[in-house]
This record gives structure tokens, C-alpha cells and sequence, in this order.
């Protein structure tokens, strides 16, 4: 299995040159593989993509208007401007990195996961017996589990005793007491039972969640799983075989957090303790590296540390502002977004915020999705909803008039902003949001045009993730879950459509049975970040519920009326996220191409300043973003700011370039590399800007020119 590792920060930090090297560093590291385990998975795969490609073909560097006068000087601006990195250097950190394996690629995992998390909670109730449990699933990277503490009474004294707050020496308690478990090797073994015994049980314990939770089971029988003798759940499974089965040296409890019960603020609030879990200590070692590593990354830490972007708590949780620098970097993710589409038969379009609730009746998003939508408004005495999703809008677009089969496919896409109704204990900065923008794509097609959309789908999806640097992907395909619209027949062609278009990339996959939505199979894309993270990023989505909700039609070649396929498309997910993505990839050095000041003028002396300004408006007609410091702070203190800033350029001015017409130009990765004529370096740098995903050819390009 090839790993994503730092080609994806190679390709990104272009100008900043900054990879990482958190795990470069660790010499004990090797590369491991995992091993797929029979299961509801059948196959997995991490998809390595040809990095550096350009949405039809790399844009023509711009010429020079004069070519420098000495090779020691394009050899400066070879390496000012090339982001290849040291191929060696390369090499040895893929070969340093440990595969971390995750819970769909790995049932073992899984189970070890799930079993840890049930040790877990016996652990707590033998040290604080007056704990109820609740739920406790496995997540990502590990499980967690969520108790309630009552009040208790004092048994010699008849005082009320408040509830338990559990601390990191009680976390250190329970670990001890979980490493006892699992050292009693106890049998993990699955008992199925009668809804009326399972109530009689749970009764005789007293545990009140767990009622709640057999009321929410609609199957039979129930299915339990023990501990040895000593302790069980409501449990579906899949477990170890025995406690001692358990990796002790690889479990570690993390942190408690607070959880109010089903989700709801009404309910009683909940003790959440997390914890992480892996097949081995040394996979724990790089778990715990990584995290480091991402503490560093934090978005939202960068976010303000570079004034990117806020979440201002006086408008409201979860709502956006972005500031100017984030707004550069945005606007550019976005034209690029827009030039890809174009480029590739989409047209653009755009619908309006809000829409009569009758639409999202018409649509089933009142009846499905009606939790997270937000309350409606009155508008002349009909109710309005403020769009949660764009697709109906689309489909009343293609309803405006009678389409023929020689129309199709249609081809729509839309950066439109949604709002849903989050909780706030679930926000997180850009991650998890009320107000995002979707990339949202909406394909009409016919059923023989299928598969070759979906194939320029994922065609689109490689050109737009790789310029970003991102190459790695995990690819799964989701089947008919249990409930679902559509008859058999087109199940079959749609999902048939969607393993052909993988397979006619060329991309490994893995199979999802039964994950796919109710109205159509889906093809699920994660992206891996450059400390390893995978990031839940596009999907493509078959829709055959939506057609027919609204009566969309189209007139074949027989005069009949029909049905069109309908497919649901994202790249990024939501501008927002992505972004969040994009700045912890990076940890905030942005590729040359994106950064939101590519180039900083540092004035020595005021006599400078109208030279510095006068550079400044050549260098913005030429599309490239360029600060002037105020220079009222010594040389060194105005280099040290803009390198803090993560500032790919500097440019030192003094007298001597402003006589000269030239440049002192500083990298904040490689240092002073000399000064370069201002029309000259200025051309560079829009041809670094606008070959941003090709930036290997950069030093072939001035080799051309020597020669």
C-alpha cells in the first residue's frame, strides 16, 4: 500500500520550500503494510495520482524582456524559483513514514478498537461503580465512551455526594485497571436475547440509558456481548476473541470532554473520554507524532496568527468572516475552480439563498433533513426556508422547459453557499460550520452517457485536488443499501457505471456494501494531507429519487418520455473545509501560487518608498500581490515579520536598487540570493504563478535559455 507522504508538501510549498519533518526525523520509522481482512469491506486501496497536472495543459511562461547578463544569475533564479526538492531527500522521508492503517481499511483495527472501548467502560464501573454507561463507538483514530455520574449518598454520613468530574489522575486509574483486563485474557463472546430478557437485565442493573438505546434498536434479536462473567453490553459487534488479544502498550485514554446525551442540550450532560488505539506501540508512537504535528497545523491557530479569517461570536457560532488575506487566497481557489469547470463543459450558475418551503417538500428535504435545516420565515403569509442544499434549485432549472435527449447531458455547477443548523458543541472552526459554500456540479444525462460522465467527473476531480498538491487518495465505492428508491435494473447500470469509470481510470478501490445513500450508489474520495490525515473531500453521487420527486423528463429517440440520470458532484466538499485542509496541509505556507502576499518590498530608507510603490503597481497589473512595509522597524526585525508571515518573497530596497532598477531579493526558505533586474524577476514570477501546478519545469525552462 503506498503511503501519502511528502510529495504532497513538495508539490505545495513551492517558493516556501518549507517540508515537513516531523517524521523525517525519526529514524527508527519503517514502512509498513496492512492487511486487508475479510469483511463488509472488500477491498481498499490509496490511489497514487501523476502529480503536477494542468487543466488543459500548462499555461506558456511569459518571455523575458531582458535575459540575464551572467549564468551565475540564472542559476539564482533557477533555484529562487524551482519547487523540485532533493529527490534524495525525498526518497528517505517516504521510506521513514509508518503506515498508519485506519478502520475501513483494517477490521482487525477495528475490533481492537471496539473491544478497547468496552474494556474501557468495565474499567470505569470497577473503579467508580456509580457510573451508567451509554454508547461507545469506535471513531478515526481510537473510540470513545460517554458516562453519567449521578449524585451519590454518603453511606456512613447520608450526605449528598455531587456528582464525579473525572480527572486526568482518574484516566491514569482507569488505564491501569483496563491493563489488568486485558491481562486476564477474558473471553469476548456474542449472546443473542429476547427484547423482554434484554429489558429484565438492564432493569436489574439500573441502567436507564440502556433502555433508551434497546428502545432505539428496530431488529432482532438482541445481541449482547460479555466480558468473561464480569461485565456486558448491547452490542452488534465486531469484537476480539479475549481481552488479552488486546495491544495494552498501543491503547492510551487522551482527554475528557463534556457530551450532552443523544446530542440534545435538554438531556443530561455526559463525561466523553476519548481515547486512541493501533495494532502496535510503534504505530501509536507515530500517531502521537502526528498529533504533535497537527497542535502546530491547527487552522484555526494559523487562521489568526495570519489574519485569515474569524469566527466573530457577536454575529454567531459558526459563521464565517473572511479577512482580506484569506479573501485572496479564496479568490483564487475559486477562479481556479471556475477556469477548471469552464474548461470542461460546465456552465456556471447561480441560485437564490432562500426558496418557499414548498420546494424542500417537493424535494423530501422537509421530511428528511428537517434537524438540520434552520427555522423557516414568514414572507407574505407563506413560509421561506434558507437553502441547506442547491440540487433542487437545479432540478427546477432543467424543469423549465422540455428537454430533448440531444440536449443532454447538461452540465451545472455552482459555488452557492448553504446553511445548516449545526449544534454548537459540534462547531469547529472551518471544518464544521452553519454557512458554507459547496463546489457543488449537477450532471443530467442519459443512461448511456453514464459512465463516460462519471469518468470526466474523476478526470476533473485529479486535474483540481493535484494542483493543490494533493495526489494520494482512498477511494471507495458504496452499493444499494437496505432502503432505497429505484428499481433493480437501474441500481445495477448506475453502480455498473461507477465501478466501470474507476475501473476505466485505472483506480484501485475498495467496495462499500450497502453504504450507499437511498437514492444512488457513490464513489467517496479522501484525500491524505501531508502528516498523513485523511480527509473525507469529494463524492460522486448517482441520484434517481430527485428525477422523480420533481418530474424531470427529457424526450428520447423513440418520442417516449423519460426519465434523466441525475449525478451529484463535489470536489472540494465546501470552500471552508477545503481551505481548513489547505492551511494545515501547509501549516500556513502557502504554495507561491496561492499565497496571499507573494512578494514584500522592505524599504531601507524612506528615499525608497516611491521606488518600492512604483514596483508595487507594475508588479499588481501583472496579476501578482505585492506588500510595501511600512519600514519603521530595522532590516532585520521587517525580514524576521515577514518570514513569520510565511512570506514567500522578500525584496530588500535600498539606494543602490533604486539607482539601478533592481532588486535584492531574499527567499525566506534559501536566504539572500542576490539582486535581479526588476522586469526581469517580475516575469518570473508570473510565470511561477501561472505554471504553479508545473513548477519542476521552471529550472528546464532557464537551462533553455543558457543553452
Amino acid at each position: 500500500m503506498k503511503f501519502c507522504n511528502f510529495a504532497t508538501m513538495t508539490l505545495l510549498l513551492s517558493l516556501s520550500g518549507k517540508a515537513a519533518s516531523f517524521l523525517s526525523s525519526s529514524s527508527s520509522a519503517v514502512t509498513r503494510r496492512v492487511k486487508i481482512t475479510p469483511g463488509r469491506i472488500k477491498a481498499h486501496a490509496i490511489r497514487s495520482a501523476t502529480a503536477a497536472r494542468g487543466v488543459g495543459g500548462a499555461a506558456a511562461g511569459a518571455s523575458r524582456s531582458t535575459p540575464f547578463s551572467s549564468s551565475i544569475r540564472n542559476s539564482r533564479m533557477a533555484r529562487f524559483m524551482s519547487a523540485t526538492a532533493d529527490a534524495t531527500v525525498q526518497k528517505e522521508q517516504e521510506e521513514n513514514v509508518i503506515i498508519l492503517p485506519t478502520n475501513e481499511q483494517d477490521e482487525d483495527l477495528l475490533k481492537i478498537r471496539h473491544s478497547s472501548a468496552h474494556v474501557m467502560a468495565m474499567a470505569v464501573q470497577q473503579a467508580f461503580p456509580e457510573a451508567q454507561v451509554t454508547i461507545g463507538p469506535w471513531i478515526d483514530n481510537g473510540f470513545y465512551y460517554d458516562f453519567y455520574f449521578p449524585e451519590t449518598v454518603h453511606e456512613e454520613t447520608g450526605e449528598v455526594v455531587p456528582a464525579r468530574k473525572l480527572t486526568d489522575s482518574d484516566l491514569k486509574e482507569i488505564k491501569k485497571t483496563m491493563d489488568k483486563i486485558i491481562s486476564k485474557d477474558y473471553p469476548i463472546y456474542r449472546e443473542e436475547v429476547s427484547r423482554e430478557e434484554a429489558k429484565r437485565r438492564i432493569e436489574e442493573i439500573q441502567e436507564p440509558f440502556k433502555l433508551e438505546i434497546l428502545d432505539s434498536i428496530k431488529t432482532e434479536p438482541i445481541t449482547i456481548y460479555h466480558i468473561g462473567e464480569e461485565w456486558w453490553d448491547l452490542c452488534a459487534g465486531p469484537h476480539v476473541e479475549s481481552t488479552g488479544k488486546l495491544p495494552k502498550k498501543a491503547i492510551q485514554l487522551q482527554n475528557v470532554a463534556g457530551a450532552y446525551w443523544r446530542g440534545d442540550e435538554k438531556r443530561e450532560m455526559l463525561q466523553r473520554i476519548y481515547a486512541t488505539a493501533w495494532k502496535e506501540p510503534g504505530q501509536l508512537k507515530a500517531f502521537k507524532k502526528m498529533m504533535e504535528e497537527a497542535k502546530k497545523r491547527d487552522h484555526r491557530v494559523l487562521g489568526k496568527q495570519l489574519d485569515l479569517f474569524s469566527i466573530q461570536e457577536d454575529a454567531g457560532g459558526g459563521l464565517v468572516f473572511w479577512h482580506p488575506k484569506g479573501s485572496k487566497v479564496r479568490s483564487k481557489i475559486e477562479d481556479f475552480w471556475k477556469e477548471a469547470h469552464v474548461d470542461n463543459g460546465y456552465d456556471i450558475v447561480y441560485t437564490p439563498h432562500i426558496a418557499n418551503l414548498n420546494l424542500w417538500k417537493t424535494s423530501g428535504h422537509n421530511d428528511f433533513y428537517r434537524d438540520g435545516m434552520f427555522q423557516q420565515m414568514e414572507v407574505e403569509n407563506e413560509e421561506y426556508q434558507i437553502k441547506p442544499m442547491n440540487c433542487p434549485f437545479h432540478c427546477l432549472m432543467y424543469k423549465d422547459e422540455l428537454r430533448s435527449y440531444r440536449d443532454l447531458p447538461f452540465r451545472w455547477a455552482e459555488l452557492g453557499t448553504v446553511y445548516r443548523y449545526e449544534r454548537s458543541g459540534t462547531l469547529h472552526g472551518l471544518m464544521r460550520v452553519r454557512g458554507f459554500t459547496q463546489d457543488d456540479g449537477h450532471i443530467f444525462c442519459l443512461p448511456e452517457q453514464l459512465q463516460d460522465e462519471i469518468v470526466a467527473v474523476l478526470d476533473l476531480t485529479e486535474t483540481i485536488l493535484s494542483r493543490f498538491g494533493f495526489d494520494k487518495y482512498d477511494i471507495m465505492l458504496s452499493t444499494r443499501p437496505e432502503k432505497s428508491v429505484g428499481s433493480d435494473k437501474i441500481w445495477e447500470s448506475a453502480t455498473a457505471a461507477l465501478e466501470g469509470a474507476l475501473k476505466e481510470k485505472g483506480w484501485e478501490y475498495g467496495i462499500d456494501e450497502g453504504g450507499g445513500a437511498f437514492y444512488g450508489p457513490k464513489i467517496d474520495l479522501k484525500i491524505r494531507d501531508a502528516i498523513g490525515r485523511s480527509w473525507q473531500c469529494s463524492t460522486v453521487q448517482c441520484d434517481f429519487n430527485l428525477p422523480d420527486r420533481f418530474g424531470l423528463e427529457y424526450v428520447s429517440a423513440e418520442g417516449t418520455r423519460e426519465r434523466p440520470i441525475m449525478v451529484h458532484r463535489a470536489i472540494f466538499g465546501s470552500i471552508e473545509r477545503f481551505f481548513g485542509i489547505l492551511v494545515e496541509n501547509t501549516a500556513g505556507d502557502f504554495p507561491f501560487w496561492l499565497a496571499p502576499t507573494q512578494l514584500k518590498l522592505l524599504p531601507v530608507t524612506d528615499s525608497v518608498v516611491e521606488y518600492c510603490q512604483e514596483v508595487s503597481k507594475k508588479a499588481a497589473k501583472m496579476g501578482l500581490r505585492v506588500e510595501i512595509d511600512r519600514g519603521n522597524e530595522r532590516l532585520a526585525k521587517q525580514i524576521r515579520n515577514a518570514e513569520k508571515a510565511r512570506i514567500p518573497i522578500m525584496a530588500v530596497v535600498g539606494v543602490k536598487e533604486m539607482e539601478t532598477g533592481t532588486l535584492a531579493i531574499r527567499s525566506r526558505k534559501k536566504g539572500d540570493l542576490g539582486s535581479f533586474a526588476v522586469d526581469d524577476l517580475l516575469q518570473e514570477l508570473v510565470r511561477c504563478d501561472d505554471e504553479a501546478i508545473e513548477m519542476t519545469t521552471m529550472g528546464k525552462t532557464e537551462e533553455k535559455e543558457e543553452a
